[in-house]
């Protein structure tokens, strides 16, 4: 079945608002002029309950079915990256060192698609919940919308949300029950030798030997820590220290993430790390400090929504277009805030282009987002029937 007809007709409608977003890129909980873009629509749909400045810029808007019954929640993220965009288009980012650079103002613009065709046809019962989220991007807005109260506030039974891939062909839906993203952790280690001149090195106690051993040590966590079954990522993508070729410096730093998707794996490395980092110490004679910080907690889907949401993607996509048990991945999204407060399930959208997330020369797909909108309508009108 292809998208729904009255969504196609959206199509060129729904490029616009899509490509006004990307020349508008807005960070972290800073949308407020993308969240008013969002309101504007909505009122120009016939929608009346919008909610505004929920996590600083957040919106959520209600659309009311026929008859009684439950709230089914969509969110959308709406937040770009602080990136410089490269792909040349005549819409490209407007403002420099901003980028959608992972298709958020695709997601916005899905979720605007079926809020149109809802608030028309109305073809459910209970309510619809429209989530449109800032922050997801570093923040945590997910978490701070739950933490206001959303899923209380507005009765939210369920909640759904899509991701465009690049990395899956064009209008093929992927998800799996159970976890599908990972929890992400980030760890600071700031070292603090005595530096001196490079000539004599035992005058100094080197911060540059300790972060070395450091990094060396702690990827014994995965190789030698932890059951090789458990999914566990352990990646060192920061050094920085010394300014000359004969000074030994005083300082050093270390940076990193770490990935899991069992809590008690994550307490391990956090255990483990700091038993290193002082024991690392202590060998080469420096003072260290580890700060660690956890972060998004994995994103668990729930198998019964992931199965409904499985079915709809076949009505819309057809059957051989559905992957339901694509299995996990070791990126990390905060829609699993949402998804510990209340069931529901996390697809990915394929979108068949060349360059990946977060790269430079992304660009959203216009020709998916209609699919993307069907898939929220047909969600609805599933598992809230008249």
């Amino acid at each position: 079945m292809p998208p729904v007809n009255r969504i196609a007709d959206y199509a060129e409608d729904m490029t616009a608002w899509r490509r006004w977003m990307h020349r508008n890129p807005e960070l972290q909980f800073d949308c407020h002029q993308t969240a008013a873009f969002v309101v504007e629509r909505l009122k120009e749909f016939g929608i009346t309950e919008i909610h505004e400045g929920i996590a600083q810029s957040g919106v959520v808007a209600i659309i009311q079915g026929q008859g009684d019954g439950p709230t089914i929640g969509l969110r959308a993220d709406m937040d770009a990256l602080p990136m410089q965009e490269a792909t040349g288009l005549d819409y490209a980012s407007a403002v420099s060192g901003r980028m959608h650079a992972c298709g958020h103002d695709g997601h916005t613009t899905m979720l605007l698609g079926a809020a149109r065709y809802l608030a028309e046809t109305r073809n459910f019962r209970g309510r619809v919940a429209l989530i449109f989220q800032p922050a997801e991007e570093g923040g945590g807005g997910a978490e701070v919308m739950v933490k206001e109260g959303i899923m209380d506030r507005f009765d939210i039974g369920e909640v759904y949300a899509l991701h465009n891939n690049p990395g899956v062909p064009f209008g093929e839906f992927v998800t799996t029950p159970g976890p599908i993203m990972a929890a992400v952790d980030t760890f600071h280690i700031y070292i603090d030798g005595v530096g001196g001149h490079g000539a004599f090195p035992h005058e100094t106690k080197d911060p540059v030997v300790a972060a070395l051993g450091i990094c060396n040590a702690i990827q014994t966590i995965v190789s030698r820590n932890h059951r090789a079954l458990d999914d566990l990522v352990v990646s060192v993508t920061q050094i920085h220290t010394g300014s000359a070729d004969n000074v030994i410096p005083d300082t050093a730093y270390i940076n990193g993430t770490v990935r899991t998707f069992d809590n008690e794996v994550r307490s391990m490395v956090e255990r483990r790390m700091t038993e290193i980092v002082e024991g690392q110490a202590a060998s080469y004679g420096v003072e260290v400090r580890l700060d660690y910080e956890r972060g998004y907690p994995a994103t668990v889907n729930d198998a019964a929504k992931t199965a409904l949401a499985a079915k709809v993607a076949r009505d819309v996509a057809g059957s051989g277009a559905v992957t339901d048990d694509g299995g996990r991945e070791m990126g990390a999204e905060d829609f699993s805030y949402m998804l510990e407060s209340r069931p529901g399930s996390y697809l990915f959208l394929g979108q068949g282009t060349d360059a990946g997330l977060h790269n430079p020369n992304y660009n959203f797909n216009d020709e998916v987002a209609p699919i993307g909108a069907s898939f929220f309508a047909k969600l609805v009108e599933t598992a809230q029937p008249l």
